[in-house]
């Protein structure tokens, strides 16, 4: 603890953000970098606690508590005060694969867990770990990581999202011979098509991926294993399988007019932009918005990056539908700390759609209830209908339609946000895996087997949508399992 007295005489700070109407003309990063004295006082409010719930990685009412991966937050927050980067670079990835991403895209379940987040706004946690892992790559002190000896073993992983990039990296470290498959034509899955390239530049994904191909892990992409890899070549050339391929599976929305011209999944929305970015033309199912009234039907991180992303195309204006209410400004009774808060708060998206179009754009308790179009098959409108959220015979909360609050907006171009409901067919099928009452792969947290004989699951395909952070945690976890699975012992890190 540098500073005994931090967290009393200094004020959170975040970083400044590039102007908005700046931003939104380009798809690239708008957080502006602190200076490293200012991350030093970030860094000095950190209390030591006795009990630092924010590594505590655990789950409470179903919810993150704390870091999943459980980074030693208070002992690189100190090191940060005293301006031992390098040391901080070290502690961090101890546990973190992948620091740039989470310090990135992740939610930060730490901050909504940090003790001082009792009594005053937490410590910056996320911005600090995000600043260590850049500064690291600055410095030129992130190195490529070649194992020391080869054990002959050979391991396929599945899906190059956050949980098989952490799996591969783990089990090339314990000298198993790593190849990723991916579908793709690029490797990253979520991380590469998934996340807007202003919340996560691509080329910060290229960087590590890099650096795990000079460590002598092999990439395949444009590879779907259960299509046009055979499962049974992967069983016959393996000595064990990582299965990390997400859970891909979008929710539909079926009412009538669902099948009308101009509704999309966002996730195909998403992708097909950041391709064509990437490609630097449109990809054959790129879907723009400019010039549409748009209406995204889903509250979180998905729905707000079809916000953002919408807003950079010049979209004519942008309504977010959330059938939940709107959330407190403080943390309600049924929320207490270390909980993740569940309060108010508007993300990079609806900060640009307020400033643009003067408010935020989510509109709560509201479901759609049909889809209109025109002549041409093409959806030119959207009835809605408030809901108030009752109990059924069974005590479930359940929303119900309010009569007399039916209203209709106009849209050009509707954006299904609403989740995922498991893992695709295609490889479950083909391999034979149980799957557990969610659809998802079954196998044990911890153990990480299926019912397949040396096939393994990890990350959103076990365990349904979550956080990057907890792919990471599972893909770290079942990397454990196959090494210990193949040598007997294991002495990876969970």
């Amino acid at each position: 603890m540098g500073k005994p007295t931090g967290f009393m005489t200094i004020t959170r700070q975040t970083p400044r953000d590039i102007p908005v109407t700046d931003r939104i003309r380009n798809w690239d990063e708008f957080h502006l970098p602190m200076s490293e004295d200012e991350l030093k006082n970030q860094g000095a409010r950190c209390m030591d606690c006795g009990v630092p719930f924010c590594h505590s990685g655990d789950l409470l009412a179903g919810m993150a508590r704390g870091c999943p991966v459980h980074n030693l937050i208070p002992e690189w927050n100190d090191l940060v005060y005293r301006g031992q980067w390098r040391e901080a670079l070290a502690r961090l990835l101890k546990t973190n694969n992948f620091p740039e991403f989470t310090g990135r895209v992740c939610p930060a379940p730490c901050e909504g867990s940090c003790v001082l987040g009792i009594i005053e706004p937490p410590v910056t946690i996320k911005n600090i770990e995000c600043t260590i892992i850049d500064k690291g790559f600055e410095e030129g002190w992130v190195d490529v990581e070649i194992p020391q000896g080869r054990t002959g073993k050979k391991v396929a992983v599945v899906g190059s999202g956050p949980a098989g990039l952490a799996a591969a990296t783990q089990l090339n470290t314990a000298g198993h011979t790593v190849t990723v498959f991916e579908r793709a034509d690029r490797i990253g899955g979520l991380l590469m098509y998934g996340i807007p390239n202003m919340k996560l530049d691509k080329k910060v994904v290229d960087r590590r991926t890099n650096l795990m191909f000079e460590a002598g892990i092999k990439f395949v992409t444009n590879t779907e294993v259960g299509k046009n890899y055979p499962a049974e070549k992967l069983l016959k050339e393996f000595d064990a399988a990582v299965l990390c391929a997400g859970a891909t599976k979008p929710r539909d929305l079926p009412i009538p007019g669902r099948e009308l011209k101009g509704i999309s999944f966002a996730v195909d929305f998403l992708q097909a932009n950041t391709k064509s970015l990437l490609d630097k033309t449109s990809a054959p199912n790129f879907i723009s918005a400019e010039g549409k009234h748009v209406i995204v039907i889903g509250g979180g991180d998905t729905g707000t990056d079809c916000v953002g992303t919408s807003i950079r195309h010049g979209a004519r204006s942008v309504v977010q539908l959330e059938i939940l209410p709107k959330p407190p400004l403080e943390r309600a009774l049924d929320n207490p700390w270390p909980q993740w808060p569940k309060v108010y708060k508007m993300d990079y998206g609806q900060e640009e759609a307020a400033e643009l179009f003067g408010a935020d754009p989510r509109r709560y308790l509201v479901t759609a209830k049909r889809f209109i179009g025109n002549q041409q098959g093409q959806i030119k409108s959207i009835e809605i209908v408030s809901v108030k959220w009752e109990k059924n015979d069974k005590g479930q909360f359940i929303p119900k339609e309010i009569p007399g609050t039916e209203e209709v907006l106009p849209a050009d171009l509707v954006l299904l946000a609403m989740g995922f409901l498991g893992p695709e067919d295609t490889l479950l099928s083909a391999l034979k895996l149980e799957k557990d009452p969610r659809s998802n792969v079954k196998a044990e947290y911890g153990k990480y087997a299926t019912n397949v004989p040396k096939v393994f699951a990890a990350g959103d395909m076990r365990r349904g949508q979550s956080l990057v952070v907890w792919a990471i945690n599972e893909g770290r976890g079942a990397a454990k399992a196959v090494d210990q699975f193949l040598m007997g012992e294991s002495s990876l890190p969970e």
